[in-house]
């Protein structure tokens, strides 16, 4: 039996044991987990090397068989290979032929779908533009970085146009600016209307593109909920303004003492490294040749 036309994946006290030779029980990489993922959400799995993650990805696409449990994907069983079809997967390393350029790479994918030459033809073409990979798409994979190549991989992953894209660690090994160009990838396939599901250990990455996220750790799961919510801390109150005088932080702290509360911090907020490299980046981009602001004060 199926679910609903909102749930897009669906396991049941889904358990996977790796055995040793002599079938014994070696490893327990998951245990009785039950999940729901529904329609148009990016779902995150998060959890350190070990906690199961790959292994959930593997059990959806049908690559493991599970020890116990049930998995619907797209209203069918895992076992029920027909659903591969609206399934998109990016594994943590890409394996591509380095000696095919980015057209001829997609094209080949394109194949094993079946779709006629046309079709294939305009597929290619959208999705090298959507991955920005337009200047080099007629360059070896042989010559391509990291980044390039992971961006490349995403467009192999969704080339039969998925419902539901399955992502695992799809900002590993990335510097920062190939992250942000991953994580902005995946919220333009939020706006398009499909499921993704992605696995990292990065808590950054999860937080910046997830709606709901599930945290494993040795195989279970320990937490379940949409990110804001798990992220907020209900017995504290934050108040950001600006411009306000000496004076004025005076009277808000003798408010907070009259009212009996604890003033844990007074001060300017922080951004975070990501965004400050980033925004160092685009600034030395905007204007060639600026001093770092940091240094300046330095070398006075």
């Amino acid at each position: 039996m199926g679910t609903g036309q909102d749930i897009v994946v669906e396991t049941r006290n889904l358990t996977k044991v790796y055995r040793d030779f002599w079938g014994r029980q070696k490893v327990r990489a998951l245990k009785a987990l039950d999940l729901e993922i529904r329609r148009g959400e990016v779902f995150g799995l998060l959890g350190p090397n070990g906690s199961g993650k790959t292994t959930t990805m593997k059990l959806l696409l049908g690559l493991l068989f599970p020890t116990s449990g049930e998995i619907f994907i797209l209203n069918k069983p895992a076992t029920d290979v027909t659903k591969n079809e609206k399934i998109g997967y990016l594994p943590e390393e890409s394996y591509l032929y380095r000696f095919l350029n980015a057209e001829e790479t997609l094209d080949f994918y394109g194949r094993l779908f079946t779709m006629s030459g046309a079709v294939r033809r305009q597929r290619v073409a959208q999705l090298i533009t959507m991955v920005g990979l337009e200047s080099a798409k007629k360059r070896q994979l042989r010559e391509y970085s990291k980044g390039m190549s992971r961006r490349l991989g995403l467009a192999q992953a969704l080339i039969n146009d998925p419902d539901l894209i399955l992502l695992d660690e799809p900002t590993s090994g990335l510097d920062p600016i190939g992250t942000r160009n991953m994580k902005d990838l995946i919220l333009e396939l939020k706006k398009q209307g499909k499921t993704v599901i992605m696995s990292s250990h990065l808590l950054a990455d999860v937080q910046d593109v997830c709606d709901r996220i599930g945290i494993l750790y040795q195989g279970e799961l320990k937490e379940l909920g949409r990110v804001d919510d798990l992220l907020k801390v209900t017995d504290e109150t934050e108040i950001r303004v600006s411009g306000l005088t000496e004076t004025a932080k005076e009277r808000i702290i003798k408010v907070v003492e009259e009212e009996q509360g604890t003033l844990l911090h007074c001060g300017n907020p922080t951004t975070s490294l990501e965004e400050l490299f980033l925004r160092i980046i685009e600034e030395s981009e905007a204007r060639p040749g600026k001093r770092v602001r940091g240094m300046e004060k330095q070398v006075k």
